[in-house]
């Protein structure tokens, strides 16, 4: 302990990221309207379905960021003040946490592909008539009992 303490600053915080397992952290939201069925998004940058959201930016908030991504992806404007408490969905293999945010869809809710240079396009879908969801879309589907 006395060498780690002797050793400049930049490398001591170094040191301990280097053995200490870190996580990329995501916000999604599960939009549901009436009739049950789930808002998925067809992202350019990955294969198969998924829910809105993406990763935290650095020191943002997770419910400022679902607000964001989901704004940014679809156009749907949610409440930052009548969000829901998360359900985590943890995958420490690859070391990925997801908030998941279940919301019945805002009335007059309007979702339309908001950026096409990340989305493809966007669905409504039955669970038991899903398209092809990637593989972190289905681990989140099944951490918020919907699989």
């Amino acid at each position: 302990m006395t060498a780690f303490r002797r050793m400049p600053a930049p490398l001591r915080r170094a040191a301990v990221r280097a053995g200490t397992p870190s996580y990329t952290v995501g916000a999604v939201a599960l939009l549901r309207r009436d009739d049950g069925r789930l808002l998925f998004v067809d992202q350019r940058h990955s294969e198969g379905w998924a829910l809105p959201g993406g990763l935290l930016r650095r020191g943002e908030c997770p419910d400022d960021a679902v607000v964001r991504e989901v704004a940014e992806e679809v156009g749907v404007s949610l409440d930052v003040s009548e969000l829901p408490v998360p359900v985590a969905a943890v995958n420490a293999r690859v070391r990925r946490v997801d908030l998941v945010y279940v919301l019945e869809a805002p009335t007059g809710a309007d979702p339309h592909q908001e950026d096409e240079a990340e989305v493809r396009r966007i669905g409504w879908f039955a669970t038991e008539d899903l398209p092809q969801v990637s593989e972190p879309t289905l681990e989140i589907l099944r951490a918020v009992r919907l699989l």
